[in-house]
């Protein structure tokens, strides 16, 4: 599966599969499992690549045009995808559609919808549906197919989603917050009861200022929050020092925008949100690195 590792797939026209691509990994992985064994899937981006301020290249062009059908987030989060769907003559479809969204709290982009959907596993569910509609939609034969990989999916999220919300219940409740450098956990704080801190908003121009560290070291020490934590495509530096100055831990890395490659510690979006929850919960617990 492409998916799983971010590689492109080679793609026989011949071989009945729909091709699907999708902006980034984390879509591409959900996308597979709700396609199954009857299209193949590409990310545009790449494992470990930063997925806002992405430019695409000629080659994408080229490797998108012969598509069946191209996913996206929306919500902002893809700032280049209208003017490159502009050259593609693809159908596309956005997964988004349903979610309740959370507003950005702060910076350029206050008020808008923070675009880190599925970062909230009760989201996901919703994205498979989609994703199992809009495969319909070009494969009416196999929508049953779609709909009861979706179904199954959803139940393997909503116990990821049971295993946060019992970490949490187990803390004491000044301490429920979740720290982290960009405010890309709404939704899974949300979901999870927790209070998000962050060092700069989502899609920020302006990366931990030093009013930002200081409000974040403040909030730590008033709240004696045990840990904090960073996203794995940006610097921890600043929030390591907030770790030190506010006599935290630094709990470890967040995995957020991007899938890693196959032998990584990341390669399927199960993977990535049983480990981001299986780490906050460590590092709240004080038994983080």
């Amino acid at each position: 599966m492409s998916a799983c590792g971010g590689d492109v797939a080679a793609v026989d026209p011949d071989d009945g599969r729909l091709k699907v691509v999708t902006t980034f990994t984390v879509l591409a992985d959900i996308a597979q499992n709700v396609g199954g064994d009857g299209v193949v899937v590409e990310s545009i981006t790449k494992p470990g690549m930063e997925i806002h301020g992405y430019e695409p290249t000629p080659s994408d062009v080229r490797r998108v045009a012969d598509a069946d059908l191209v996913l996206y987030n929306g919500l902002g989060l893809e700032l280049w995808f209208s003017d490159f769907m502009a050259r593609i003559d693809a159908p596309s479809a956005v997964v988004t559609d349903g979610i309740d969204t959370l507003p950005i709290a702060s910076g350029d982009y206050a008020g808008d919808a923070n675009p880190h959907a599925w970062m909230s596993p009760l989201n996901v569910a919703i994205y498979a549906r989609n994703i199992a509609d809009a495969l319909a939609e070009i494969d009416p034969g196999g929508g049953d197919r779609y709909e009861a990989n979706a179904a199954a999916y959803a139940d393997e999220v909503a116990d990821v989603q049971e295993t946060l919300l019992a970490g949490v219940a187990e803390l004491p409740p000044h301490q429920r917050a979740l720290v982290t450098c960009e405010g890309a956990f709404s939704y899974l704080a949300a979901d999870a009861g927790l209070t998000e801190v962050y060092l700069w908003p989502v899609n920020s121009d302006v990366q931990g200022t030093p009013r930002q560290v200081t409000g974040a070291i403040e909030y730590v020490r008033q709240h004696d929050v045990p840990a904090v934590f960073c996203e794995s495509t940006v610097s921890d530096e600043l929030q390591r020092q907030v770790a030190r100055d506010a006599g935290a831990a630094f709990g470890g890395v967040l995995y957020v925008d991007s899938l890693s490659e196959e032998d990584g510690p990341v390669p399927t979006y199960l993977d990535l949100i049983r480990r981001d929850v299986a780490t906050i919960i460590a590092g709240l617990n004080g038994q983080g690195s």
